[in-house]
């Protein structure tokens, strides 16, 4: 029964609020620190466990007041609100015993990058990452280029944002996979419509701590920054490329002047590919999915078709369609995507749950 499964929860956040009180533990400051930081994370469940128990104490006393002739009017109305609410809070309840994802309040890595398509597939890549960062702006966060690669005709090959703010990777990681675009090209005389894709990779930004790289795997190359066309747009040696020797990944970086900048970015980056690498083989050896995630994340999974003819816009996953392509990538309004995509995660999570 939820009753229970929330009885615990209470108890350890008055254990707490009493360690917390408690003056032998005063002078053990990182003691209190976990205290504190263990309290303020239950706070929220905490609350509504009593507020469900309140509803069921008021739910048991309405019924019995239905039998008060005088009083049985007003106990039904109070009962209807009381089931009402009950019913939720229970919802709310559940979605806070999902076992929560260790990323999700990290900034993040959002990585775009040119697929079949040719030169439409990177001007996508360049008409996506706006609508992205328009995005980012609207929820409050901060985004930065953190390496780019022009295409020959326009557009990004490639293109790296850092995007940061609390909750960016719980909101922005069911952007990861393949994006299809359906669209005139502007170089198409006959009007035909073209069908091009583009991959977006979404990776936490990692603690120092967390992905350690050992100086002898990797190598070091700086060279002179090209620019469009190959075009060099600077005279010092600041674009530098790291490739970690045992996994054969490379990142180049060349956007900044400072080349001891452009290497901080890079290996930067390489750490969040790695530990998505690793979270990757983790989830592959545990023969399992995170289980608030909406299929796998797989760059090579379709998740979502842009047609502009049509207006349409679809995310494959949770078969959602909107006719309003044009507003959602000029606004940057991808939470009427997001939103569905989270309460769908949420439902399988709290199946998976058993909850």
């Amino acid at each position: 029964m939820l009753q229970d499964k929330l009885r615990p929860f209470i108890s350890r956040f008055d254990e707490l609020s009493a360690m917390l009180a408690d003056q032998a533990n005063a002078s053990d400051v990182a003691k209190m620190t976990a205290f504190a930081k263990e309290q303020r994370a239950l706070e929220p469940i905490k609350e509504a466990a009593q507020r469900y128990f309140e509803l069921i104490a008021q739910i048991d006393e309405s019924k019995e007041l239905l039998n008060d002739p005088e009083l049985a009017e007003l106990a039904k109305d109070e009962l209807k609100n009381a089931q009402n609410e009950l019913e939720k809070i229970e919802q709310e309840i559940k979605i806070l015993l999902i076992p929560k994802d260790p990323n999700d309040e990290r900034n993040i890595f959002l990585e775009l990058r040119a697929g079949t398509g040719g030169d439409e597939a990177a001007l996508f890549v360049g008409d996506l990452a706006a609508a992205y960062m328009r995005y980012t702006e609207q929820r409050g966060y901060k985004y930065e280029i953190i390496s780019s690669s022009e295409g020959s005709a326009g557009g990004f090959k490639e293109l790296i944002l850092l995007i940061k703010g609390a909750g960016a990777y719980s909101r922005l990681k069911f952007e990861g996979g393949t994006h299809r675009v359906q669209r005139v090209p502007q170089t198409e005389s006959q009007g035909r419509v073209h069908t091009s894709a583009i991959t977006v990779a979404i990776m936490p930004e990692v603690e120092d701590s967390q992905i350690q790289l050992n100086p002898n795997d990797l190598k070091i190359d700086v060279m002179r920054s090209s620019g469009h066309g190959g075009q060099s747009v600077n005279t010092t040696d600041s674009a530098v490329r790291v490739t970690h020797i045992p996994t054969g990944l490379v990142v180049v970086n060349q956007d900044g002047k400072s080349q001891h900048k452009n290497k901080e970015a890079a290996i930067k980056v390489l750490k969040a590919r790695l530990y998505e690498m690793q979270e990757n083989e983790r989830l592959a050896k545990e023969k399992s999915q995170r289980a608030e995630q909406v299929g796998t994340g797989d760059r090579s999974g379709r998740i979502r078709t842009y047609n502009y003819p049509q207006n349409r816009i679809s995310d494959h996953r949770i078969n959602l369609t909107l006719y309003r392509l044009d507003a959602i990538m000029a606004g940057g309004l991808f939470d009427e995507i997001i939103d569905p995509l989270i309460t769908a995660a949420q439902a399988t999570a709290i199946e998976k749950a058993g909850l």
